[in-house]
């Protein structure tokens, strides 16, 4: 090929590439325009005091592998936890805080009833109104269920609770695909005896209700292949043994533009982070426009993706508004899975507690001046320490996030005209705990 032949071929490739992303451009108008709108309504939420509605409850994501179980150990090494990932996490760029360590509750193990008693406290007093703890069933072999199984039995903590069944498969890579560890299967046996199972968990006067339905989610619910018949078994077995008709959340974390309903259940769970809104996300190795966009965030490394954290949920936002269906919210405390990741992490920088405290107060105000919404804004999370996504204290911050959100809460329910000292007993909300749905549930606070 001659220079001049090269030279032109260059050219046209260039055009190509140029017309290419132009025309991307362009189809992505619209989506911008819903995200500009959407950002525009959550600071008229967030600065405009509300007048009327019910001041919603923050439910936080738990997470339970603060403990070693056999199968980590045989995976992962002896004596393996979530601690393990965290201690062992590096910095991965200039001013990249890793390891990332617990401050107020330590390196704690959920196997001492102290220390779930001591989250139930510290939780309580900042204004979460339950944990929605991960439940892992695979064809009726539950995966790091003593702290939860002890909750059960012992009564304590008294604090609010529902569940939420991470119904993927376990593999090596922590995302879902690779090489599979424990594999997630499904048939109409197994939807029998898990709907069994979650209606006697139901019962406890702790689970969480609205307007006397027990709380429960699915994270992929387009991944069971009959999810019809598992939400029939499961509202049967619930009120053949009294615990009412379960309200059957559907997440949309791996299917972010379906409506749960459509599917038979009872709603939507907005679930965040949404990565697919983010570009170059999705694509962990080296890349030139990965390189640029953690330059401009100020951060110049060609090894994790970096995204500025408010930036990222004002992209998120805006696909939410688009969708022209009803959710439920939530509000995403942070995110770095350096300890998980390493290299090929995904770190939102610059997720400082005022920012946070201002979403959690706008999606507050969303849900309570709408009177067809669902009373519930989703924290995530309590303690995701792997994925820096925890409102437990930490260095540097403390609780700087804890008292963002009780602020947010306070806010919300002065400007309702609601506004009760944290810890009074009276009722803010139909969200309540409770046995027998003919029992008369006790109030959440």
């Amino acid at each position: 090929m001659t220079d001049s032949e090269h030279r032109r071929s260059l050219f046209r490739r260039l055009l190509s590439r140029t017309l290419g992303y132009g025309r991307h451009l362009v189809k992505r108008l619209p989506e911008r325009r819903a995200r500009r709108e959407a950002l525009s309504a959550f600071r008229q939420a967030a600065e405009t005091p509300g007048t009327e509605g019910t001041v919603p409850t923050l439910l936080a994501f738990y997470l339970p592998q603060f403990h070693p179980i056999p199968e980590n150990d045989e995976w992962w090494g002896p004596g393996f936890s979530e601690w393990t990932n965290v201690a062992s996490a590096r910095p991965q760029f200039r001013g990249h805080v890793q390891p990332s360590l617990p401050a107020d509750l330590g390196f704690y193990d959920l196997r001492l009833s102290e220390t779930r008693r001591d989250q139930a406290e510290l939780a309580r007093q900042y204004g979460i109104g339950g944990f929605c703890y991960w439940h892992y069933w695979f064809n009726g072999r539950r995966l790091l269920e003593r702290p939860f199984d002890e909750v059960l039995a012992s009564g304590e903590p008294n604090f609010p609770f529902c569940l939420s069944w991470a119904n993927e498969s376990w593999t090596r890579t922590w995302l879902g695909a690779g090489e599979v560890l424990m594999e997630q299967t499904y048939s109409a046996a197994d939807d029998k005896a898990h709907a069994s199972w979650l209606a006697q968990t139901f019962a406890d006067h702790r689970y969480i209700r609205i307007d006397g339905r027990p709380l429960f989610l699915l994270y992929r619910p387009t991944a069971h292949p009959e999810l019809g018949r598992f939400a029939s078994e499961l509202r049967t077995a619930s009120l053949r043994s009294g615990a009412g008709d379960p309200l059957i959340l559907g997440m949309n974390g791996w299917s972010p533009y379906t409506d749960a309903t459509e599917l038979g259940l009872d709603g939507t769970v907005d679930f965040q982070p949404q990565f697919g809104d983010l570009s170059g996300v999705r694509h962990s190795g080296l890349s030139l426009s990965k390189v640029l966009r953690n330059i401009r965030t100020g951060r110049p490394t060609a090894a994790v993706t970096v995204w500025d954290y408010r930036e990222a949920h004002r992209e998120m936002l805006g696909r939410r508004a688009a969708l022209g269906f009803r959710t439920v919210p939530t509000v995403l405390v942070g995110w770095d899975n350096t300890p998980r990741r390493g290299s090929r992490a995904v770190v939102l920088t610059d997720n400082d507690a005022g920012y946070f405290g201002r979403a959690v107060a706008a999606e507050m105000h969303a849900v309570a001046s709408d009177p067809g919404a669902l009373p519930l804004v989703f924290i995530n999370a309590w303690n995701e320490w792997a994925e820096g996504n925890h409102l437990e204290p930490g260095v540097p911050k403390g609780r700087a996030h804890l008292q963002a959100l009780k602020d947010a809460r306070r806010v919300v329910s002065s400007s309702l005209g609601k506004a009760a000292p944290m810890g009074s007993s009276e009722p803010a909300s139909p969200i309540a705990a409770g046995g027998r749905a003919d029992e008369g549930p006790l109030h959440t606070r």
